[in-house]
């Protein structure tokens, strides 16, 4: 049995735990910080005598603005049954075993299998959704709108038009929009916007590169429009977010909150 469980405001508490913040590859959550995997073991619940329980418990930090589509998309909770005979069962006992032994590259072997476990978590819930199931997850699965997913999260920066995505996604302009904006809740041009500014927004908090080559990483022609798109979606100019993300603004107070 596998548990999941999210808390938007994690972020906010990760100098709590344990476990060191690594920078992930990018991928379709927006490049998430990963932590090693804490292990509490346990004894028995509850007042009664029934068997030893050990429970495994980590967590994966994923940043939720500007913008994180599989955030947005995945529920508070994900329950998964039906894994104490398959693959997926044999990572809790593997990360008891790393957690307690002082073997070198552990870190890096709990981080990944944290990562492991919770993308087959993911893709289990995503396969058994509705077909009538609406969001970004369930977009993945469409014929129409996958197809111009992808295409948009392989080159953002490129200067995307209406009709050159259509063609990628083999359907009219008209079909697109509507099914693009009935899956995942927005018009295909209104998503690449949010998904050029969680990656910016991702890139001045861990980055050095000047303002103006962020946006342009992103697809921005200037830095005026970048910082204007910027700053009307989150509310910051790019140097203050870079500055409040990074630590240098002297007081936990002013770092942008989580939504």
């Amino acid at each position: 049995m596998m548990f999941w469980e999210a808390h938007p405001d994690a972020s906010r508490r990760r100098g709590e735990r344990r476990g060191a913040r690594r920078r992930a590859d990018q991928s379709s959550c927006g490049r998430p910080r990963r932590s090693t995997t804490a292990v509490r073991g346990g004894g028995g619940l509850g007042a009664g005598g029934g068997a030893r329980v050990s429970l495994v418990c980590g967590y994966l930090g994923c940043d939720s603005r500007p913008y994180n589509p599989l955030l947005s998309a995945l529920p508070r909770s994900v329950h998964v049954r039906g894994v104490a005979g398959g693959w997926l069962a044999e990572f809790p006992r593997q990360v008891i075993a790393e957690a307690w032994q002082s073997r070198a590259g552990g870190s890096t072997m709990l981080t990944r299998m944290a990562e492991l476990m919770f993308v087959e978590v993911v893709r289990r819930y995503t396969e058994e959704l509705s077909p009538r199931q609406a969001g970004w997850l369930a977009g993945l699965r469409d014929p129409v709108v996958a197809p111009a997913l992808a295409a948009l999260h392989a080159r953002p920066a490129h200067g995307w038009t209406l009709p050159e995505l259509a063609r990628v996604a083999a359907t009219s302009r008209t079909v697109l929009t509507e099914r693009f904006s009935q899956t995942v809740g927005m018009p295909p041009m209104q998503y690449l916007t949010e998904w050029r500014l969680q990656l910016a927004a991702e890139q001045l908090a861990t980055g050095s590169l000047k303002v103006a080559a962020v946006g342009a990483e992103v697809g921005y022609e200037s830095e005026a429009a970048f910082s204007r798109a910027f700053k009307r979606r989150t509310g910051y100019a790019p140097a203050a977010w870079r500055r409040m993300r990074q630590g240098r603004s002297g007081t936990t107070g002013d770092v942008p909150p989580e939504s």
